[in-house]
């Protein structure tokens, strides 16, 4: 990389004359929070795939979630990055409208090195400052292979990110281990150090029911590996029984038997569902905070709904 290459990422908005509410970087989110002991709030969302998807989200959703005061948003990416554009798009948009820190995930497995830089500079040039690295799933088209030969591993999607410029880098973390590892959990746990090794500067847990598995994968990362980096919970609350099979069956994450009976004994009876999947949440999350959690990261799927309920039943923002 030259060093214009690095001198042009390195400008700020307000230097190429852009003008941008003030965004933080997650990290120094996390450092405070820490020093005041209070957990830190974050919700994701999905790029809508309508123009009535983008108007719930932004006449709806962010106004509801906003009342919240979360410290930070995250924007996913789609598969081979079929949603590039507008992730970046929607990030700008939330930092300008609303002043709010956003994070933009960027996935690696189809993408060339050419292109993530590109992407980079986009999201400097937009004052867009964390990203959360992925090794991401290769689009059902074919031609992806050429591209894994550049960034096979998210590790390195990660330490390209750090060479780029001054971002905040998040990564993901899987406590019941990433589905496509057939080697064993700690395995895995140890390809997560290896991220924070090349900067990784905190950890988004996918989704779980059982508190054991998120307290083993954190006591694992901090008292074996050594790991200080902030590791938060992902929460997902069940809403509807045939979606949560379908997610947990695809992300490889486990959906306990009892709990599997509980939300078949609710039938068809989707409110029921909904209100005991929020109870659940509450509770999960509560034990996770007394357990030393640093914050909560919702999956909101676009809805505020069950996240605001929840967020109001711990307490968190009164």
């Amino acid at each position: 990389m030259t060093s214009t290459t690095n001198a042009r990422l390195n400008q700020t908005p307000a230097a190429a004359g852009v003008a941008t509410p003030a965004i933080h970087l997650i990290r120094d989110i996390y450092a405070k929070r820490r020093a005041q002991e209070r957990p830190a709030l974050s919700f994701e969302f999905f790029p809508p795939k309508t123009p009535k998807g983008d108007v719930a989200l932004f006449e709806r959703t962010l106004p509801a979630l906003q009342t919240l005061r979360p410290d930070f948003y995250s924007v996913t990416y789609g598969a081979g990055g079929s949603t590039r554009d507008k992730t970046l798009a929607i990030v700008d948009r939330i930092q300008r409208e609303h002043g709010a820190t956003t994070m933009a995930h960027l996935t690696c497995i189809s993408t060339s090195r050419s292109e993530i830089e590109r992407y980079l500079f986009e999201a400097r040039a937009k004052g867009i400052r964390n990203i959360l690295a992925l090794r991401g799933d290769p689009p059902l088209e074919t031609g992806s292979e050429q591209f894994e030969r550049e960034f096979e591993y998210s590790y390195q999607l990660v330490e390209f990110i750090k060479q780029m410029g001054d971002f905040s880098i998040g990564t993901a973390g899987f406590p019941e281990s990433h589905i496509a590892c057939t080697e064993g959990r700690h395995v895995d746990w140890q390809r997560l150090k290896a991220k924070i090794d090349h900067g990784a500067d905190f950890v988004l847990t996918q989704l779980f029911f059982d508190n054991d598995d998120y307290f083993s994968f954190r006591d694992y990362l901090v008292d074996t590996l050594g790991v200080s980096v902030p590791i938060t919970p992902g929460i997902l609350p069940i809403l509807n029984t045939g979606q949560i099979k379908r997610f947990t069956a695809l992300c490889g994450a486990t959906l306990p038997a009892a709990l599997a009976t509980k939300l078949e004994s609710y039938g068809d009876d989707a409110d029921a569902v909904a209100d005991f999947g929020i109870e659940l949440a509450t509770r999960q999350c509560e034990a996770l905070l007394a357990g030393g959690a640093p914050g909560l990261h919702f999956y909101s799927l676009n809805r505020p709904d069950a996240a605001t309920r929840i967020v109001r039943n711990l307490g968190l923002r009164e």
